[in-house]
């Protein structure tokens, strides 16, 4: 015992907050004093594996006294309820928890019922200084084990570990409200129920997802808006699915009941312009001031059934606005994201956008995750839900805190979400509330609950809600009488009765645009304005400036001697007068950023680009420092912003397309790695880009581009699906286009921008072509040039002309070297560059100037079933008489074999100078 003697002489609280800290974080314990602490923990756990750097000496708990090895026992059964205390709390308000092992009972931590009255200093880990045991364990249970389970210890920041238990420990993790806080969380609470009982009245079996059984959502994000603008937060950006959302539209972000009538009775819409969507898919953007004073924004994204996807979208557009308005304190934005238990457990989405939360092109100092609880996926158990212990463990992939929560403890849900906007605020990372409650009636109004779990809903019939159960609480307390509900309820459902009469005066429903101050000065427009010209002139000698800069490395810097050529390139491309397409894009940009333009591009290995043509990015080679040469190009430019992304393109091309929603002015680009690999991203094609402007009359700008081109990489390295894309095209949704000259692509990305509108904008861009000696534009081309929907052939006389070849894309220089090789003078190749709007008018001009052709064909490399031709069958009458020259059909892209893929290109070649040489045999 000797060696050990100086534990007994001195103060036990010092051991006690020295072994506190080892348990957070053995490496910030004292070498020695971590050696001692593992050998006690060592000596003190029977079947304990050895543990590294533990006294080569035998150590025994006998060797220090029965008072210190007590102190520790009583730390680690803290640390047993910090660690798994969450697994013992009464957060389920209508099911029994699971029974977990090991538990917390004290004979685990080798205590005993005889220890229950003796003083520790272990208390003051906990703020209440030395206490018996059985007061230290009804503070922990308190702290643990109440109506929120918390869920933290597997953090590796001690600042933030520190931070939460500072906080869990100020009255026991209890809420402390006043009589008048208490009373506004009712009365929110009341809007909640009252609203729904509302619906069910007067709108009997229609949908609406309500928000029965978590209505406490509603106390908790009104009291998150009021305190965050506190915390100098300016600005909301939401993101949630149906259940609940119409009682956030109307009670928390000041939606009129009036409005939502209107939608509930199902009224035509007064603009023509689009289609709309259903009630609950509908965003909005408001004003709100709080009760201190301040203005804030607030933003709900519109979001489609697929549950997840609008995540991604509500990241994006607090970027934007972070971007733009608040670069000095990004965290003035704050995004919430409202989950389902179902879905956060299930869509991959969630873990792309949360792999995203810290990246630097992503990330938005933190986001407020809320789950909606209702322990039910559609008719589907949460044990069949998920291989999780809870639906909200996807957290952990970021080591974010989450905070399990009674929903019938109105007070605890409220005091749960200013803790995480506590923790966000001062962390700027991500935090996560599961809101615990049910679903009172089936998927939607129409279900039968009862058919899958009847067990559960013969519980939830019999169930208080929580205004009821809050009420009950409040007069106990008296804080309230026992009218103060009655009143409440009738004063907010007679100012319902009054929209509702007010909504059946009017015939048709007006929808309010998203985001409306961003989108002031532009129009949506129909397909005749979308092929109106556009002025993309930039003067010679401004091209020639930012020329000199992009080609010019810091003198006092070491390059890769292959980069320091490319770069210098850059200089002999334009004096030369032949300008390739890394030009075209880099002057593309640095026109737009000398305009006041800013350009945000992202994607997979876009800094260098795929094909390693674009080096917009260049790396110091001693040190890896980037230089991003397009930001040197002149003092009062816009900013020019490029990152590599994750491997994601669901989550990504949501981010930017969010971005572009949000920022019209700026440039926004994602860029697939080939161009197939954007069908991972499906659903944003389909629910966001190609139909957001006609479900929610939002424009957007993003531009994507994807390599495609048949060059013998096999089926999922050539084609970009151009097929799927034109089949979403219809009216005037988007820009299609399949560029074949560096100027063309020069001039396409500045008319994006140069207009007074957007739209989405998909570019098929070429790989092989990068390089190609034919691929180049002359300086004149850029300055004075504008885009061409179709390209004439200069090459031919009209005359002579017995072939009329329309083309689009690299095939097009696969024909142009098979017609030199041929010497076929009379063949005309026309490139039809733009593909939706279908320049028509320019097409069928080309078909009357070439009158004496004796037939007009349609070339693609693509099989007959992909590319373009079914495309044109629909929207060009005059396709049906053309000759087709294609691969016949395949259910593959393209062959994996490199000679069977150039034998079938070849044979198209062929058969589009030869059509004896059938091509339905290839």
């Amino acid at each position: 015992m000797d060696k050990y003697s100086f534990l007994n002489a001195a103060h036990t609280a010092y051991f006690a907050e020295l072994y506190d800290q080892y348990l957070k974080n053995p490496d910030s314990v004292e070498p020695s004093w971590r050696a001692f602490f593992q050998g006690f923990d060592f000596g003190s756990e029977s079947g304990s594996e050895m543990v590294e750097d533990i006294p080569t000496e035998a150590f025994s708990c006998d060797d220090v006294s029965e008072g210190i090895t007590k102190e520790f026992q009583v730390l680690k059964l803290i640390n047993g309820y910090r660690n798994r205390g969450h697994l013992f709390t009464r957060t389920n308000p209508v099911r029994e928890r699971r029974q977990y092992s090991p538990t917390l009972d004290i004979q685990n931590f080798g205590l005993s019922e005889s220890d229950l009255e003796t003083e520790f200093s272990a208390g003051d880990i906990l703020g209440i200084g030395k206490q018996s045991l059985k007061e230290i364990i009804r503070h922990l249970k308190s702290i643990y084990c109440d109506a929120i389970g918390v869920e933290y210890m597997y953090i590796r920041n001690p600042d933030e570990i520190e931070w939460i238990q500072k906080k869990l420990n100020v009255n026991d993790f209890q809420p402390d409200f006043s009589s008048d806080e208490k009373k506004h969380i009712l009365k929110k609470l009341n809007e909640a129920v009252a609203f729904e009982s509302f619906l069910h009245t007067k709108y009997v079996g229609q949908k609406r997802f309500s928000l029965e059984g978590n209505e406490t959502l509603i106390p908790a994000l009104d009291s998150l808006i009021e305190n965050a603008a506190n915390h100098g937060v300016k600005e909301f950006v939401m993101g949630m699915a149906h259940r609940g959302r119409l009682s956030t539209l109307t009670n928390i972000f000041g939606k009129s009941a009036k409005d939502i009538f209107s939608e509930f009775d199902g009224k035509d819409y007064e603009q023509k312009i689009f289609d709309g969507d259903v009630k609950y898919h509908l965003g909005w953007t408001s004003n709100r001031k709080t009760q201190a004073g301040h203005e804030i924004n607030l933003n709900i994204a519109p979001n489609p059934s697929h549950l997840e996807a609008v995540g991604a979208v509500v990241e994006g557009i607090t970027r934007a606005k972070q971007d733009d308005k608040y670069a000095d304190d990004p965290s003035k934005v704050l995004p919430i994201i409202v989950h389902g238990d179902a879905a956060i457990a299930g869509q991959g989405i969630v873990y792309e956008i949360i792999q995203m939360s810290n990246l630097e092109g992503y990330k938005t100092n933190g986001t407020i995750h809320i789950v909606v609880n209702n322990q039910i996926g559609f008719t589907t158990n949460y044990l069949d839900g998920r291989s999780s212990t809870y639906c909200t463990d996807v957290a952990k992939v970021t080591l974010s805190p989450v905070l399990h929560v009674n929903a019938d403890d109105a007070e605890a849900v409220v005091h749960a979400m200013l803790f995480a906007l506590h923790f966000r605020m001062k962390f700027k990372r991500d935090v996560f509330i599961d809101l615990l409650g049910y679903r009172k009636y089936g998927h939607n109004e129409g279900d039968e609950p009862r058919f899958t779990q009847p067990k559960l809903y013969r519980a939830i019939s019999n169930h208080k809600n929580p205004r009821d159960i809050y009420a009950e609480q409040l007069i106990s307390e008296k804080v309230i009488d026992e009218d103060h509900v009655d009143k409440l309820e009738k004063e907010y459902k007679d100012k319902l009765e009054e929209n509702l009469e007010d909504s059946r005066k009017i015939d048709k429903t007006v929808i309010t645009p998203f985001m409306q101050g961003e989108w002031e000065n532009y129009n949506n427009v129909t397909e005749d304005q979308m092929i109106t010209k556009i002025d993309t002139t930039y003067s010679k000698e401004g091209l020639e400036k930012i020329a000199k800069v992009i080609s010019n490395l810091p003198e006092d810097k070491k390059f890769i001697k292959k980069i320091e050529r490319l770069v210098q390139s850059r200089q002999t491309m334009f004096d030369e007068d032949k300008l390739d397409w890394s030009m075209a894009e880099h002057l593309a940009y640095g026109t737009l950023l000398e305009e006041g333009y800013d350009v945000r591009m992202s994607g997979q290995d876009i800094e260098r680009g795929t094909f390693s043509h674009r080096h917009a990015v260049i790396k110091v080679e001693d040190s890896e420092e980037e230089i991003v040469l397009l930001n040197e190009i002149s003092d009062k430019q816009g900013r020019f912003f490029i990152y590599n992304s994750l491997l994601s393109e669901y989550g990504v091309v949501g981010f930017d397309y969010g971005y572009a929603m949000a920022s019209p002015k700026t440039l926004t680009i994602w860029e697939a790695q080939f161009g197939d690999f954007s069908n991972g991203a499906q659903i944003m094609m389909d629910q966001y880009i190609s139909a957001a402007e006609d479900k929610w009359k939002l424009q957007n700008g993003l531009v994507m581009l994807l390599p495609h081109g048949y060059e013998g990489q096999g089926a999922e390295h050539s084609s970009a699906r151009m097929e799927r894309y034109l089949q979403m095209c219809a009216k005037d949704n988007m820009f299609v286009m399949d560029c074949t000259t560096p100027a063309n692509m020069y001039h396409l990305l500045r008319k994006q921008m140069k207009g007074n509108f957007r739209k989405p904008l998909i570019v098929f861009t070429p790989k092989s072509l990068l390089r190609h000696s034919m691929v180049v534009s002359t300086v004149d081309e850029f300055a004075n040039g504008s885009f061409q929907m179709v390209i004439d052939d200069a090459n031919v006389k009209v005359k002579e002309v017995k072939s009329l070849i329309f083309v689009t894309g690299k095939f097009y220089y696969d024909l142009y070297e098979a017609r030199e090789e041929l010497k076929r003078k009379d063949v005309a190749l026309v490139r039809v560059e733009q593909l939706f709007p279908l320049p028509e008018k320019q097409i069928k001009e080309m078909i009357k100037k070439y009158n004496k052709a004796e037939e007009v064909v349609w070339a693609q490399e693509e099989p007959r079933n992909m590319g373009a031709y079914s495309y044109l069958l629909m929207h060009l009458d005059e396709a049906k008489t053309f000759r087709v020259a294609s691969r016949r059909p395949y259910g593959a892209p393209a062959a994996g074999s490199s000679v069977r893929s150039k034998k079938r290109h070849q044979q198209v070649i062929d058969f589009v100078f030869d059509k004896e040489k059938d091509n339905q045999r290839i």
